[in-house]
């Protein structure tokens, strides 16, 4: 459905005019705009439950054109004869009146038409294959961008004359990649996906929004994040099939444009993703800050939340009702309205953190060094994993890679000659208060994080336990006020 098409409008002209000749009136439509017509009907979004009987009944069906129906004979037969056997009208335009599939000349009529949707569909997807082919030789990227990036044009649906990275994209990813770097055992795919979607940010198919189509609504999964995170396409490679496009010159993968970030430092987001072995936890992405941060001062299990129509939110330890051994004498449980000890928690933390420096942790590459020899390292890997799969038998091919392959070889043995400086975690001051990152955080959840980044933990003990007012709202045992929070 692009701005400059017609063919919306032409087709239901041509299903009104087909409808007014056979003196049918239409009870429904079935717009499958943006769906391949290579799709078999029944499974069509909007056409599929009127073949399948869910839409209630009907007398027949009409169509802009035999195409329509099926982009081949076999989608195409199936619908007409299913008209036929079940007694409905089938009508499209350009053929005088209904179909008579059972009549010798209509049903090869119908037959031939079918078989030319079909024949057309095959040099579409010629066309496409052999286009894809010479693009990707030529260096150039066809199909969508990755997220993160976008494509240049100089004219509005013209030929792609660059890449370069979207600015808002890439940075979204690129706080992501930070933040799980920094922290890989709290901070995981499925916490940022979480996260992306409490702050609106718009899934992959934000492409729909940038070329100002709707945006399809799906949120952030933690699978397709993972993908996004450890495939190459994020260095700025051209791709074909989840693999880099390798030049036919060197040997390289071919480079569209600067990447989201360097190859030392995929692989070291890649170990942090893929090594990960920590176990599930449940985390509630519900609008209350001390879920997962505060405790029982009885049986220290972690508090959880009660609510009801007549009373407003509480935390309360429930260990003892759901019969765990270790709270068995938690008697009486300790409960607070969540508004009083989220208040008090905000007011302490502020009180003695708010004026502290933030420092972030981040990824250094080093000098470089690594990141060339773990570029030149994959690159004849990819080689050799090329020829074993018998790309390069041919003899003139077997010379090419016995010299690619050998060239590789000499720049990875002077690249790990050279002095380099190894990459690490390295600590920078972000010039932001913690009070700062407090009031911008933007709902519960973040101002949750900001709490368990900086080990706060809250111990709720019931008013019959012995305990005495600390300066700050925070109640705290008698014997050692300090270790409340």
């Amino acid at each position: 459905m692009k701005l400059t098409t017609s063919s919306p409008e032409r087709q239901r002209e041509n299903v009104l005019t087909a409808a007014a000749a056979v003196g049918a009136h239409i009870i429904g439509w079935a717009d499958d705009w943006e769906v391949s017509g290579a799709t078999d009907p029944v499974t069509r979004p909007s056409l599929g439950p009127w073949l399948r009987d869910e839409r209630g009944p009907y007398d027949g069906l009409v169509a802009a054109a035999v195409d329509r129906l099926g982009r081949n004979v076999v989608d195409c037969l199936n619908t007409g004869y299913k008209m036929r056997d079940e007694k409905k009208v089938l009508v499209t335009y350009g053929h005088d009146g209904a179909w008579n599939l059972d009549d010798p000349a209509d049903e090869n009529r119908f037959t031939m038409e079918a078989w030319g949707a079909q024949m057309e569909l095959r040099a579409i997807q010629r066309r496409n294959r052999d286009a894809t082919v010479k693009t990707r030789a030529a260096g150039r990227p066809k199909g969508k961008p990755s997220y993160g990036f976008q494509y240049v044009r100089k004219v509005m649906g013209g030929r792609i004359e660059q890449v370069e990275l979207h600015p808002h994209a890439s940075e979204v990813l690129r706080n992501v990649a930070r933040r799980i770097l920094a922290d890989p055992e709290s901070v995981t795919c499925s916490s940022e996906a979480a996260r992306l979607n409490r702050a609106g940010e718009l899934s992959p198919d934000h492409l729909a929004a940038m070329y100002g189509k709707p945006a399809g609504g799906r949120p952030w999964s933690p699978q397709s994040l993972k993908n996004i995170l450890l495939s190459e396409a994020t260095l700025g490679y051209l791709m074909h099939h989840n693999k880099p496009v390798l030049g036919r010159g060197d040997g390289h993968p071919v480079k569209l444009c600067e990447g989201l970030w360097d190859r030392a430092t995929h692989e070291a987001l890649r170990s942090a993703i893929l090594s990960r072995k920590a176990p599930w936890v449940r985390r509630s992405n519900r609008e209350y800050l001390l879920t997962t941060v505060a405790l029982c001062g009885q049986c220290h299990t972690r508090l959880y939340t009660q609510t009801s129509k007549d009373a407003p939110p509480r935390y309360t330890c429930t260990a003892r009702n759901k019969g765990w051994l270790q709270a068995q004498h938690c008697r009486p449980a300790p409960l607070i309205n969540a508004h009083l000890l989220d208040a008090y928690v905000e007011e302490w933390f502020l009180r003695e953190l708010g004026d502290g420096v933030i420092y972030e942790t981040v990824y250094d590459p080093g000098n470089g060094i690594a990141e060339r020899v773990a570029e030149t390292r994959a690159s004849r890997e990819r080689l050799r994993a090329d020829r074993e799969a018998g790309l390069y038998d041919a003899p003139d091919d077997a010379a090419w890679f016995r010299d690619r392959y050998a060239v590789l070889g000499r720049e990875l043995a002077a690249l790990e000659a050279e002095p380099r400086r190894a990459p690490g975690m390295v600590r920078r001051p972000t010039g932001e208060t913690v009070a700062d990152r407090w009031f911008r955080a933007p709902d519960v959840q973040a101002r949750k994080e900001i709490l368990i980044d900086f080990g706060v933990r809250v111990t709720l003990f019931p008013a019959s336990a012995p305990v005495r007012w600390v300066p700050g709202f925070i109640h705290g045992p008698e014997q050692d006020p300090a270790a409340l929070i």
